[in-house]
């Protein structure tokens, strides 16, 4: 049986004690101690098992500021081992005069949303030095961070509830739909537009069909015509919302749940009967991806609340598709702004901009989109990166709930049992 184990990596300067924290993670001497600058040759691996976190691999890496050609192919092969680790423990001596090095591994980690800790091995009484290495180095201020002396014992099982308490292991499983119920129906209402590519559902259409297909249950289409539904013209109105009650009565018994677009939250919140749950595609992706932190993102709702004039808030789409028509990111929530919050000011990052945004602490709030098209180790350090600086977030399908009433926002909630 092949057992699913949480990489984890020491990455460090050379005798900054990395193979004592090696060491004092696994309780025995893994790890050759010395205080010869470039002791550890190569990588160390050992496997161990964690209390309440399960198998493990741990990597002891070697120095990465050794110089010459010997330095350079170990620093290589350190860089190498960064990109399998999980989760990535940055191990700082204080006592240091310089940190390029650390700067250089961080944003390399960071490139690749790697989970980072950051670890201060106190040799002497240098916590003092902290807060200017912090200043040094702006991108800590994004990770958590202990001081300990990894040669000291007692420093063992605070370091341990410090990776239990800020690590999250990647064997986690997320079901798509946690509230399916096999043998029920389930509609997903797919209003085509302009930006809609031909041949293909969009992958949270798709995933959310065969979700629903693999455990027993049954998907149903609907093609919502949002021109007619929001029409001035009472007939065409009315004759659009027969034809959809239409086919949740024509169904043999009542769908147990409808997943909508997120842009037809104005007309779904009305016309579906309370009897059916409702949520949309975009609260699903954002729970999928953020693995199961759907919760996170409805709080940041409160921010919209708080918002004045002058403040500014951050539209983030993940993808860059060709947008045309009434896009949700530079349309449809913009002209919310317009009317509920004139004032705010809105600015947008698409793709890669996000991650390499250097003030992201000027925002009020961000709204996020579904963060189907980029892989959840991505999501979730961007939602890291804004718990640790404390700047609010939601996601386009609860933003746009929320545009609905308090009520409507209540309702797409509760399918995944968030009040």
């Amino acid at each position: 049986m092949i057992v699913e184990r949480d990489h984890i990596g020491i990455f460090g300067k050379m005798n900054s004690g990395k193979s004592s924290l090696m060491n004092l993670l696994t309780q025995q001497k893994t790890s050759i101690v010395d205080s010869t600058p470039g002791t550890t040759a190569d990588t160390k691996i050992t496997l161990q098992e964690i209390h309440n976190l399960g198998p493990v691999k741990l990597f002891d890496t070697a120095g990465l500021d050794e110089i010459g050609e010997l330095g350079e192919k170990k620093r290589n092969k350190a860089f190498s081992d960064l990109k399998e680790c999980d989760l990535v423990l940055v191990i700082i001596n204080p006592s240091a005069s310089d940190f390029k090095t650390e700067k250089q591994l961080i944003e390399k980690a960071r490139e690749s949303n790697k989970q980072i800790l950051i670890i201060y091995n106190l040799f002497k009484k240098e916590e003092e030095k902290i807060a200017d290495i912090e200043k040094q180095m702006p991108l800590l201020k994004f990770y958590k961070k202990i001081s300990i002396k990894a040669t000291d014992e007692n420093y063992r099982q605070p370091l341990l509830n410090f990776i239990l308490e800020n690590f999250e292991s990647v064997n986690k499983k997320i079901e798509l739909f946690p509230f399916l119920e096999k043998d029920e129906y389930y509609i997903l209402n797919i209003p085509m537009d302009i930006e809609t590519p031909p041949g293909r559902y969009l992958r949270p259409q798709a995933m959310s069909e065969e979700y629903i297909t693999r455990n027993w249950a049954y998907p149903v289409s609907f093609r919502m015509d949002l021109a007619k539904a929001r029409s001035k013209d009472s007939e065409e109105v009315e004759a659009e919302k027969k034809r959809f009650l239409a086919l949740v009565d024509n169904l043999g018994k009542r769908p147990k749940a409808i997943i909508t677009d997120s842009q037809a939250m104005d007309i779904m919140a009305k016309w579906t009967p309370k009897n059916i749950q409702l949520t949309t595609f975009s609260i699903t992706m954002i729970n999928y991806f953020s693995r199961g932190r759907l919760k996170l993102f409805a709080q940041g709702i409160k921010a919209l609340k708080e918002l004045k004039k002058g403040d500014k808030v951050l539209i983030v789409e993940a993808c860059n598709h060709s947008r045309i028509g009434e896009d949700i990111g530079t349309v449809q929530i913009p002209n919310y702004f317009k009317k509920k919050f004139p004032g705010v000011i809105l600015e947008h990052n698409f793709g890669r901009e996000f991650q390499e945004n250097e003030k992201l602490e000027q925002y009020k709030l961000i709204i996020h989109c579904g963060g189907c098209m980029i892989f959840s180790q991505k999501l979730l350090a961007r939602i890291r990166d804004l718990i640790n600086i404390g700047v609010s977030f939601t996601n386009y399908g609860l933003f746009l709930s929320y545009m609905q009433g308090e009520d409507a926002l209540k309702r797409v909630l509760k399918p995944w049992n968030i009040e």
